[in-house]
């Protein structure tokens, strides 16, 4: 199918304007909607790499002043309704999707499936009462590979005035960049990679800067909300000079905060710790990816004042996200294989095609974004339990991430640990895995594998929950 023009799909969509903004007021129900947060799609110039500014960084800005640094850290309350207003001022349709928030489908900001395109110069308002407390992110699901490698993914906090207060926190957007001399960008994939586990950045950040580092009070304990929001990267972090537990994974309160040793999590995951800092004033530690031959330190974090002398023994569960625990007894099974395929070339795009099949979910190959027809994955009933045996048939790790809904983990031929909800799994070569979920939000929910290159060659498909 031809890419459609933009006058084409706006004469289509327009009598969808009403659905959406009706969307929009029901996700908001909670309470009056607040004043909007601009949130500003601008092209800027910034210091990424050490020999050189890059031109054409995407990032988001709050209001009409120009940004040349990272997209802000958003912040909500959970169970009180926010708002943003997107103005694009890219010079390509993009879009905003809210990364692991259980909202309503008008507003998660998937082109062709949920929402229009928002064009250059155009805008797009986005009203929800996020349900859940923790740490997720935002980023365009338009273009993905170009935007996302460009700068677009930034990171939201959700509060929850139950939680415990803690001395400091530190939020790290952990990503890398596709630059080469002078901190030009390159191509943003090679296709031969894209075939296997994806294409790695040359330039690893976190908060766009290379190995930072952060004050924290000595001796006291700071929460690190963390996010691999890179496009291929897969992490294995530990600490190096304190001890540290794991008290949320993907937004969800683990059930018995545990040890941080090493931990594995992909992109599109998260990882909350409490880190229990040196008493000694400047004494530092290292966050360190140990993944690989080559391990390397992300960021350091400085002990500053004196020792609060607090104790790490002190931390305890965070509340609970209300989410629906399955039925198993009357669960639906549906399966979900994860091949790749060679079946055709991928459908042009308003929204960027990478120009190659790779990947298939039920031997079906989708990029998304594109106005060709696709069946669903499966038609789920409003509110009923479904179990989905999801099988990695590949020699590569997939982590697979369903949009507006959680779901647990029950088994797999490859862990023994099981995390507590979540809407990402990291799926390693050859695991087959059952996971447990209640159809509890209407409309089409997209899943797919968040590396990127991945998406864009075909393992992407959707749920339809009415």
């Amino acid at each position: 199918m031809p890419v459609i023009s933009r006058r084409t799909f706006l004469q289509g969509s327009a009598a969808l304007g009403g659905a959406f903004a009706l969307g929009a007021g029901m996700a908001a129900r909670a309470g009056t909607a607040p004043d909007p947060q601009i949130l500003m799609a601008q092209l800027a110039e910034a210091q990424i790499a050490k020999d050189g500014l890059t031109p054409k960084v995407m990032t988001y800005g709050l209001g009409e002043a120009p940004s040349t640094g990272m997209p802000p850290v958003l912040r909500m309350r959970k169970g009180e309704p926010y708002a943003a207003r997107l103005f694009n001022r890219l010079d390509e349709p993009t879009t905003v999707h809210w990364h692991g928030l259980r909202i309503a489908n008008a507003m998660d900001g998937v082109p062709e499936l949920t929402q229009p395109y928002v064009y250059p110069g155009d805008r797009f308002d986005y009203v929800f009462t996020p349900p859940d407390a923790g740490t997720f992110w935002y980023h365009p699901h338009c273009n993905t590979l170009t935007q996302m490698g460009a700068g677009l993914t930034g990171m939201i906090v959700v509060e929850n005035p139950d939680d415990p207060t803690f001395d400091a926190e530190i939020v790290l957007n952990l990503r890398d960049w596709r630059l080469g001399t002078g901190g030009a960008f390159i191509d943003a994939f090679k296709p031969r990679d894209a075939a296997r586990g994806g294409t790695y950045g040359t330039v690893r950040t976190a908060n766009w800067q290379q190995e930072p580092t952060y004050d924290a009070p000595a001796g006291g304990l700071v929460r690190v909300r963390i996010a691999a929001t890179d496009v291929t990267r897969i992490y294995t972090i530990g600490l190096e000079g304190a001890e540290a537990k794991v008290i949320a994974l993907d937004g969800n309160p683990v059930d018995k905060p545990f040890a941080l040793d090493r931990y594995d999590f992909g992109p599109g995951q998260r990882v909350d710790l409490v880190v229990r800092m040196p008493d000694g004033e400047g004494q530092t530690v290292a966050l360190g990816n140990l993944r690989g031959s080559h391990p390397w330190t992300i960021a350091r974090f400085r002990s500053a004042g004196a020792s609060l002398k607090r104790d790490l023994r002190d931390v305890g569960p965070l509340p609970a996200n209300p989410i629906a625990e399955a039925d198993l007894s009357t669960a639906t099974r549906v399966p979900l294989e994860l091949t790749a395929t060679a079946e055709h070339k991928a459908t042009p795009s308003i929204c960027g095609s990478l120009g190659y099949t790779f990947w298939a979910i039920n031997k079906v190959p989708w990029p998304g974004d594109t106005p060709d027809p696709i069946a669903p994955i499966e038609e789920m009933k409003l509110g009923k339990s479904y179990v989905l045996e999801v099988a990695n048939r590949t020699p590569h790790a997939h982590p697979i991430h369903l949009h507006g809904l959680s779901f647990r983990i029950l088994n797999s031929n490859k862990r023994t640990f099981l995390p507590p909800p979540t809407d990402t799994i990291l799926l390693l070569p050859d695991e087959q895995a059952e996971v447990a979920l209640v159809a509890d939000n209407p409309g089409d929910w997209v899943v797919h594998c968040h590396i990127i290159e991945h998406q864009k060659t075909g393992m992407t498909g959707y749920f339809k929950v009415v």
